[in-house]
């Protein structure tokens, strides 16, 4: 069962989007083979701490849509404890992503949604830094939001 911390630091995301957003990850994690006990963090913040964050752990001193960190890649795994496997953060910029949403005509709930989705895949491995892994990330991510229904509008 995958569980999902929401940290709302502009206090603007509705309820139902969250909802939409734990279902599709829920969807996705189904369809990715995660059966045990998952954690993950969903943040949304603005401009100037994306840059920020970006600025500190990417030495990219831009805003960006959204920012990934596996909790996975450096540690070691336990075997044999009881505790849930902790797959990291999703950080959305909230004002990019509405960008986003008018740029593509679709609704806010579905950019968010996508975003959520890509920093997922993220923490799951998947990556976009060569065409060919570019390829099997969007077309994997287009595959789960096809079948989950979250298509744009």
């Amino acid at each position: 069962m995958l569980t999902m911390d929401f940290i709302d630091e502009l206090n603007v995301i509705e309820e139902s989007t969250k909802d939409q957003i734990e279902q599709l990850l829920k969807f996705a994690a189904e369809k990715e083979g995660i059966t045990e006990e998952a954690e993950l963090a969903i943040s949304f913040v603005d401009e100037d701490e994306i840059q920020a964050i970006n600025r500190e752990y990417r030495d990219k001193d831009k805003v960006t849509d959204v920012i990934s960190f596996s909790l996975e890649e450096d540690e070691p795994e336990i075997e044999g404890l009881d505790i849930p496997r902790v797959l990291g953060d999703i950080i959305i910029c909230l004002e990019v992503a509405k960008q986003q949403a008018d740029s593509y005509n679709h609704s806010l709930s579905r950019e968010l949604g996508f975003l959520s989705l890509h920093g997922f895949l993220h923490l799951l491995g998947y990556d976009h830094m060569t065409a060919e892994d570019e390829k099997k990330m969007f077309s994997r991510q287009d595959e789960i939001l096809n079948d989950f229904g979250l298509t744009r509008e």
